[in-house]
Order: C-alpha cells, then structure tokens, then sequence
C-alpha cells in the first residue's frame, strides 16, 4: 500500500528524510533510516570544503524556523567515505545532494559522489546562498538550469532529480527546461525567502548573516502550489518537500502530484519518530479513504 518508485528506485514508503538536516554523516543517515524513513538525504555537498556562516545560524519562531547555515560540508572527496557507508548499511535509498558556484564544477561535483553510488542524486540548484553572476539561483533561469542537468547527465548513470526553488513566478516551466536536461525527478520545494528576524532589545537581525531561508509549516501552501504546478507541467516523480509534519500533511502532497514526500524542519517538531508517524498516519488515512496505492492517490486533487 505505501511503496513508491522515484526513477526507478523503490521505496517501502514515501518519506524522505530531505536535505540539510542531519549533516552528511553516514551513522547520521543510517540512523533516520532505521527510525523509518523510506529515502535518506544528505546535506548538500560542495565541489570543496565550505565553513558555512558563524552562529547564529538557525532559529525558531512561531510558525517555522529561519536558517542561514550557509552550506558547511566537507567537500565531495571527504564525503565520500560517508555516503558509501550509508550506501552499505541503510538499507534505504541513499540521495546524494549536490551544489555548485558553477556549471563546470556541478560536474565534477556529481563525478565524484558518483563512486559512492547513491541510489539517487539531487541537484541543489536552488539554494539562495549559491547564485549564478546575475545574483539569481541558478534553477530562476530555465536555460542555466537545462545546461546544469545536462552536464551532470554527463558524466553520471545516476537518476538526477533537480532540487527547485520556489522564489520564481515560473516554477513549472524550470522543472520543464530541468527535464529537458535529462532530469529523472524533481525535489520541490528549498526554502522560501530569504526572511529575517529582529531582536528588538538589540535593535539589530539576529542572525549572523542577517537573512536566512524560511522552512517548516508556514511554507507548506507554497510547497503544495509548486508542486502542483510542477505536475502540471511535467511527469516526472517529484518529492515534495517543505511544511510537512503530519500523515495529512503527506497526503496534500501526494495529491498535488508528489511520489514521495521530504521531512526536514518536522524532525524539529515532532524528532526522528516522524518518520513512523507520518507513514503510520498516511496508511490509515488511505484505509478509511479506501485507497490502495500511493499511485492511485498521486495527483488526484488534479482531476475535476
């Protein structure tokens, strides 16, 4: 009843630990996969080290968290290690997440973590702290976007799913031009912003890199608008990603058009037992809503 398929990859169940939330560590990964995700994701993994920000980097506030982490990784040789021993002992699919300062270096990014032999590559195009020369993302640009894809397909036999930002008018049309890269998926949707937070008694932002991105459940109707608006657009799997921290939450998901849903900030709200949670509650949703696949459910709120 719960198995999906992202590409060719086989899922006991449609979680998906997303990206950036429990580091690049193979115990760490390992870890959420025996707490009952059915994927794991690694941080995003540069062509070279990367500090990130100083702290503060991460805070809370009434309906989300607000990061500026800043993209801190090892860097993919240094990685590796780590996303082969998930590899090993997960006994999930393994996502690596990849990013890049440019086309040429998303390439060599994607060679490297190829020897690991990750189930499933996600191309983070999309995070505001990497940006194209104009100052824009690269997936706000659909002819940037196609030539990342295309390149990385070069060089990898890996299915590549293209990880979209939501800070564009025209999210179904980069998921098109992704496609058109050769993309096998698409992750939908990286933080929404950038937002700032105010500490009022010292008059300045409190983060350190004063703007950061938005996640949790105040971006979830962003999240289901996009992916929507990607399945409209094209018919490749999607793991839909942001705000979701219920079984009910997951099945919007799914409905708007998604194969499998990301978990990020609700392992901050609800800890590592979300991912049994979520799955336990979406399987009892379907069974008093008579569904018998997650396909069946998939795209459903579409239809007239």
């Amino acid at each position: 009843m719960l198995k999906t398929e992202l590409a060719g990859v086989k899922l006991q169940n449609p979680t998906v630990l997303a990206s950036g939330i429990r580091g690049v560590t193979g115990a760490s990964l390992v870890h959420m996969a025996k707490e009952g995700a059915g994927a794991v994701t690694t941080k995003s993994i540069s062509l070279k080290e990367r500090k990130g920000h100083p702290n503060p980097v991460i805070l809370t506030f009434e309906a989300g968290i607000v990061n500026a982490v800043g993209l801190s990784n090892p860097g993919a040789e240094e990685a590796l290690p780590e996303i082969e021993y998930a590899v090993k002992n997960a006994k999930v699919p393994v996502i690596a997440s990849i990013f890049a300062s440019t086309i040429t270096e998303f390439g060599k990014v994607a060679e490297i973590v190829s020897k690991a032999n990750p189930q499933l590559i996600e191309v983070n195009i999309s995070c505001p702290n990497v940006e194209d020369e104009f100052g824009r993302p690269f997936a706000c640009d659909p002819g940037i976007s196609t030539v990342v894809i295309q390149k990385i397909k070069k060089v990898t036999k890996i299915p590549v799913f293209a990880k979209l930002t939501p800070n564009t008018a025209r999210i179904g049309e980069i998921a098109k031009a992704a496609e058109k890269g050769g993309a096998d998926g698409i992750t939908a949707i990286n933080t929404v912003g950038p937002g700032m937070l105010i500490n009022i008694e010292a008059a300045k932002p409190i983060l350190s890199n004063k703007v950061g991105g938005i996640s949790g459940p105040a971006i979830k109707p962003i999240a289901l608008k996009c992916v929507y608006e990607i399945h409209k657009s094209t018919s490749l799997p999607i793991i839909g990603t942001g705000g979701v921290t219920t079984g009910r939450d997951a099945v919007e998901m799914i409905m708007a058009g998604a194969s499998a849903v990301g978990i990020a900030s609700g392992v901050y709200y609800r800890g590592p037992g979300i991912f049994k949670s979520v799955t336990e509650e979406i399987q009892k949703f379907m069974e008093a809503e008579g569904y018998r696949s997650i396909k069946e459910m998939r795209g459903i709120a579409h239809e007239e």
